[in-house]
Parts: structure tokens; C-alpha cells; sequence
């Protein structure tokens, strides 16, 4: 027959058991929670994050918004980082682009991810990138300077949105951070020109629709 303390020992293990097993569930779910509440924010501009599309469906109203420019960097990123213009006019449904200039000022190469959101957060359900250098990370060799594009354009459905109606006046925000180097780069192999090329090619195409850029 089982003591008291063997029966309590075992109740003891049991319950230790279960709450190891919920402790990784729970685990494992705040991980699975990042890129699904991520992917929730792009869906639905929740928090002023923004929407991705493919392309824009042409549909053009005649009403603009002013889009603002913005951008910041982290404590520790060695790099210039800044719009080449501050704001710029846009019809709702016209596809407007836009340059960030980036600068590493360190004799090493660096790599950076940027982070980013628009405000008022109303506004991010119908603030749609086409193409963003955002999208995925930069590297800079040593003292190098890029220009890296940005294609969107704002969606007439704000007009029929009650919380959003009334915005004349768009942020769009970016902080870059320093990323850790892809192989490639670290082993000295990165071919910095790849990346230019796409950003002369947008800049040849000028801004469609006539959306004008204000220093």
C-alpha cells in the first residue's frame, strides 16, 4: 500500500509534468504569435501598419493627400539615412515614387532592416507598397551610398472609410536597424552594384499621373 508522501510525491510529479507542458505550448505559441500578428498588421493596417500589393488597380479620384517622409535610425546603426524629398502630393488611387538616400559611415559593411508604420494608424488599412526597399535587407559596403525606392499609392476607398474620410495628411515612417551580415556579404562576396540597378530604372520612370514632389 502507498504512503501519504509517495502518494503526495506522485500527485507533486504529475503536476510538475503539466505545467512543463503548458509552459512550452505556451512557449511555442508566443513565437507562432510574431509572424502571425505580423501578417494580421499587413492584412488590415492594424497599427498604422501598412498594406502590400502587386500592383495598383488605376482607379484615380480627384482628391489629394500630402504624404510626409520620414526617417530615423537606431542607436547603433552606422548609417545616414533620410528621404530625398519631405513630402509629396498625391491623388488617391495614383501610384506615386518615392527615394530614400542611405549612407554607411563605417569602413566595414553593414547591414540594415527597416521597420516601419503611417499615421494617423487610420490611414494604414488604405496606404499600399507596391515595391519597398523594406521589403528585405540592405548591405552597404564601406562608406557606400545608395538610393532605395519606395512605389505606393493610397487607396480612394479612405473616402468611404468613416475613421479615415477626413485625413488630408499621411506619415510615412521608417527606422532602420543594424542587421546581422547575410554569408555572403561577411565572406566579402556581396556585389553592392546588384542593387542599384533597380532604383535607376524607377528613378527613369519619373512619378506617374502627375503627383507632384515638394522639398
Amino acid at each position: 500500500m502507498m504512503g501519504g508522501n509517495d502518494a503526495r510525491n506522485q500527485r507533486n510529479g504529475r503536476t510538475a509534468r503539466r505545467l512543463a507542458v503548458v509552459v512550452t505550448v505556451m512557449l511555442a505559441l508566443s513565437f507562432a504569435a510574431v509572424p502571425l500578428y505580423s501578417l494580421f498588421c499587413k492584412v488590415t493596417g492594424f497599427g498604422g501598419t501598412t498594406v502590400t500589393a502587386e500592383s495598383n488597380p488605376g482607379d484615380v479620384v480627384d482628391r489629394t493627400v500630402t504624404v510626409r517622409l520620414d526617417a530615423n535610425t537606431a542607436p547603433d546603426m552606422p548609417w545616414t539615412f533620410r528621404p530625398q524629398v519631405r513630402t509629396v502630393r498625391v491623388r488617391l488611387g495614383e501610384t506615386a515614387l518615392v527615394f530614400y538616400e542611405a549612407e554607411n559611415r563605417a569602413d566595414e559593411p553593414v547591414g540594415g532592416t527597416a521597420s516601419f508604420n503611417v499615421a494617423p494608424t487610420a490611414a494604414g488599412l488604405h496606404f499600399v507598397k507596391i515595391a519597398c526597399f523594406c521589403f528585405e535587407e540592405q548591405v552597404l559596403g564601406p562608406r557606400e551610398r545608395v538610393e532605395m525606392p519606395v512605389t505606393f499609392y493610397v487607396d480612394p476607398a479612405l473616402v468611404d472609410d468613416p475613421e479615415a474620410a477626413a485625413i488630408t495628411d499621411i506619415t510615412l515612417s521608417y527606422t532602420m536597424f543594424r542587421a546581422d551580415l547575410p554569408p555572403q556579404a561577411a565572406a566579402g562576396t556581396n556585389d553592392a552594384s546588384a542593387g542599384d540597378q533597380p532604383a535607376a530604372t524607377l528613378a527613369s520612370a519619373g512619378l506617374p499621373g502627375g503627383a507632384r514632389l515638394e522639398q
